[in-house]
Order: structure tokens, then C-alpha cells, then sequence
């Protein structure tokens, strides 16, 4: 199929086999048609017939040929299919062109400094399992690391010290990013507020804007722990404050990315209640390495508690 997609690539060789699906033709009439010299028009030929898209043969004096279609037609299925996986319902593509939208609707509302103080998001999620469980997940760093982020991004660097005053910092990357060969995709700093075991947990936590510029704005986070009789709901307020004109983008992609963190935080929770290890979106356990992320890309993944 490479060989196939290089040799279509060209512009001079696809005309040839946009004239040869009319009708078979000699060498010459398709040198003259396409406006090239015989010679070129020969190796291209020969390029195309050994990636099986033209046949050939003598009449006479003349060789001529013709399109295989065929070698399209597998061609075309295999676009379709490709064109199917990204289209999918529901998919990363979905996700991607619904921010895209958001980041719209924010620039045109972030006229100066302040522009989206006080807003808020809410999120509920029933979870399968105890407060204890929770609490866990909403605390523990080696669990934190299997869902604190967006989908298709992992945790790269995370300080976590949950007790009032304690230091606060999320770092996050493309998931495929093994060795930092890309840029950071979000970074966070801040302090926790209030923990109470099982029960609550708050944090202001400010993301960075890029090429450090400042911060995008302080998020003040509250997390609320109720038990059911079939496991836990967890409310989240998330509440803006110092916004910055620049943080448009990150304002965006609020809703969506801690939703989609929401709904891994339930999967792995389920998973861990069926006593199966949760794991993250990339399929991995997410756990972590204490080394610091400073040099190596290793997270720092501190907690004190």
C-alpha cells in the first residue's frame, strides 16, 4: 500500500491514470495528452505498472496500456475504512471538533483581564465503590495517575501533598509522548484548601499558560463524597477566579477534558469494586516513577497525606 500511495502521489503519474480510466492508450497519445515527454512518460508507466495500478502490452509497434482498477478499488476500501475509524461516533475526532468549537465561543468572550471570573462547572458521578475507595482514588498517587487526566494525555509530572497548605502540581502529556519528544500539554500549581478523609476535598490549582507566561487563572476545586446504598456520588464544583485574557483555550477545555477524567475515575473505580486492577486509557496501570520529571520526563509523584 506505501508503494501504491507514492506512486499515486505524483502529480504527473496520477493524470496519466486519471487518462488511462477512459481507455486503454499507447505511450505516445498519453505523452502528448499529459503534455510530457515520451521518455518521462515511460518511467512513470513503469513505476505505476510495478505497483500493480496499469498493465501493459505490445500491439505493433506500440506498447499499450491500461488501468487495473482493482489496485483502486483496494485502495479506496482501505481509505473508507480509515475515513470509518476516524469518523467513529462518539470518537477522539468528535471530541476534538466539540473543542475546537468551545475555544470559538471563549475568544470572542475574553474581551480583558477577568473575563471569566466566576464561572463554574459542575460534575456528579455515581461511583461502584465505598468513600474508602474513593478516597483512595482521589488521593493516592499511584491511582491518581490511572485517570487524572484527559483522554488520549498521561501524567508526567505530580506533587501531591493532601493536607491543608500542602503543595499541589499536575503536569500532563500526550499519552504516545514516552520520551518528551513533544511539548507539555497542560501544567498546574497549587495548594490544597480542605481534606477531610471520605468526606471532602478542596485545592486552588492554576494552570500555566504557555512559554511561561503567566497563569491561565486559579481553579478553586471542591470535592464532595455522599455514600449510596450501591457505592458513592461525587459531587465537583469548579469555580474560576484571576482569569487571564490568554487563558481561552484552557477555559475551553474544561467541561470536556474533567469530565473525560470523571468518567475514567468512575471505570477504574468499577473495575477495582470487580477486583480487577483499574487502568488508564491507554491501557496501562498508571503507575509511576519517583524519579524527578526535571530531567528524565519521569513524574515526580509525591504524596503526603
Amino acid at each position: 500500500m506505501d508503494a501504491l500511495l507514492s506512486a499515486l502521489a505524483d502529480p504527473a503519474r496520477w493524470r496519466l491514470v486519471s487518462l488511462l480510466a477512459e481507455r486503454p492508450r499507447p505511450v505516445g497519445v498519453l505523452a502528448e495528452l499529459a503534455e510530457a515527454r515520451q521518455p518521462q512518460t515511460t518511467k512513470h508507466l513503469q513505476t505505476l505498472e510495478r505497483v500493480g495500478v496499469v498493465t501493459s502490452q505490445r500491439n505493433g509497434q506500440r506498447r499499450v496500456y491500461a488501468l487495473r482498477p482493482d489496485a483502486l478499488r483496494e485502495l479506496a476500501a482501505e481509505l473508507s475504512r480509515l475515513a470509518a475509524v476516524a469518523d467513529r461516533s462518539g470518537g477522539p475526532l468528535t471530541t476534538y471538533e466539540r473543542y475546537g468549537r468551545s475555544v470559538e465561543v471563549e475568544l470572542l468572550a475574553a474581551r480583558g483581564a477577568g473575563w471569566a471570573d466566576g464561572r463554574s462547572f459542575r460534575f456528579s458521578r455515581s461511583l461502584a465503590g465505598s468513600p474508602e475507595l474513593v478516597w483512595r482514588h482521589l488521593t493516592e498517587v499511584d491511582l491518581l495517575t490511572g485517570w487524572w487526566t484527559p483522554d488520549d494525555l498521561r501524567v508526567s509530572e505530580l506533587v501531591f501533598e493532601a493536607r491543608p497548605g500542602g503543595r499541589l502540581v499536575l503536569e500532563y502529556r500526550d499519552a504516545e509522548d514516552a520520551h518528551g519528544s513533544d511539548l507539555v500539554a497542560g501544567r498546574g500549581e497549587g495548594r490544597f484548601v480542605d481534606v477531610c478523609p471520605g468526606e471532602s476535598l478542596a485545592y486552588q490549582l492554576s494552570p500555566l499558560l504557555p512559554d511561561g507566561a503567566g497563569l491561565a487563572f486559579t481553579a478553586h476545586v471542591d470535592y464532595r463524597l455522599r455514600p449510596t446504598g450501591t457505592g458513592t456520588d461525587l459531587d465537583v464544583h469548579y469555580r474560576i477566579t484571576d482569569s487571564a485574557v490568554d487563558a481561552a483555550d484552557i477555559v475551553a477545555g474544561i467541561e470536556i477534558g474533567f469530565g473525560q477524567s470523571l468518567d475514567k475515575l468512575v471505570a477504574n473505580i468499577a473495575e477495582e469494586s470487580r477486583g480487577v486492577t483499574g487502568t488508564n486509557s491507554t491501557g496501562s496501570t498508571g503507575g509511576t516513577d519517583s524519579t524527578s520529571a526535571s530531567t528524565t520526563d519521569r513524574p515526580d509523584t509525591r504524596s503526603t497525606k
